[in-house]
């Protein structure tokens, strides 16, 4: 096999910042059983534009469910609020931005801190299959389940670790994680941008209509993906969403001065280190 052919393991991504969108940052989320590789191409646009950007890969992804049960929605969101606190500290303006579980978390970090402003795609609070209102009481009578396919989806495949299966006690983590961040939406005051896919075969509609009931923001903007399924980072409508986010974070980050193209900078780097809490879930 070819080098260029081999693929990409899974990472976290950072990027310093170049030029007059330095001091724009941009943290990003990815989603539950994935890795920074589903928003990858998005991190990479905006580290093309100037942003300092950073994607941090979370607890127990990456690697194998085995992993992933033994966490807690805490340790993931710890990983990504310390990801967020790091790029703030280092930049004017500081937004936040996630994929389906990446979103709630980015949803629940622009409660807790003065976020300039969120872009979420496809951001999950509920759940298509009712059987979870149990899953308390399924865990222990069922160690895995299979993950959700999107038998019609066009988004490109990414390495994201052995998630061949998924453990019960980390989608209730997952159950405890949406929960948790539903209370606190109405402390979001930033305005939000949201991606929805018209077909989505992972978050239902349902997540969507309780983000508009709960949202304290009065700034509340739904961009429909006509074209992509769950994972419209790798999808059709990937440059709809790279696009409007840049412009949005580019109007969001008044008084500094935002181009739309700049030179480009430096090599875009991978920073293949990652935080971890090795507490069990």
């Amino acid at each position: 096999m070819s080098e260029s052919s081999t693929p990409m393991a899974p990472a976290a991504f950072s990027y310093p910042g170049h030029g007059a969108n330095a001091g724009i940052g941009v943290a990003i989320c990815h989603g539950f059983t994935g890795s920074p590789l589903s928003v990858l191409p998005w991190a990479e646009h905006l580290a093309a534009l100037g942003h300092a950007v950073s994607v941090p890969l979370l607890p127990g992804h990456g690697t194998d469910w085995r992993d992933l049960a033994r966490h807690r929605w805490q340790d993931w969101y710890s990983a990504f609020d310390a990801a967020y606190l790091d790029l703030a500290a280092r930049t004017d303006a500081c937004f936040v931005a996630g994929l389906s579980m990446g979103g709630t978390i980015a949803l629940r970090t622009a409660a807790r801190h003065p976020v300039a402003g969120a872009a979420v795609v496809n951001p999950g609070f509920s759940f298509y299959d009712r059987r979870v209102r149990y899953i308390g009481v399924l865990k222990h009578l069922q160690r895995t389940t299979v993950p959700v396919q999107e038998t019609e989806s066009t988004a490109a495949p990414t390495q994201d670790g052995d998630y061949a299966l998924t453990p019960l006690k980390a989608v209730h983590q997952l159950r405890k994680l949406f929960t948790a961040t539903l209370r606190e939406l109405p402390a979001v005051g930033a305005p939000v941008l949201v991606f929805k896919s018209d077909t989505d075969a992972v978050v239902p509609p349902t997540s969507l209509a309780l983000l508009r009931e709960r949202l304290g923001s009065r700034e509340l903007a739904v961009v429909p993906l006509p074209g992509s399924g769950h994972v419209a980072t790798l999808d059709v409508d990937a440059p709809l969403i790279f696009d409007q986010s840049a412009r949005f974070f580019a109007s969001h980050a008044a008084p500094h001065t935002v181009h739309s193209t700049v030179p480009a900078g430096p090599e875009l780097s991978r920073n293949p280190e990652q935080s971890r809490n090795t507490e069990p879930a």
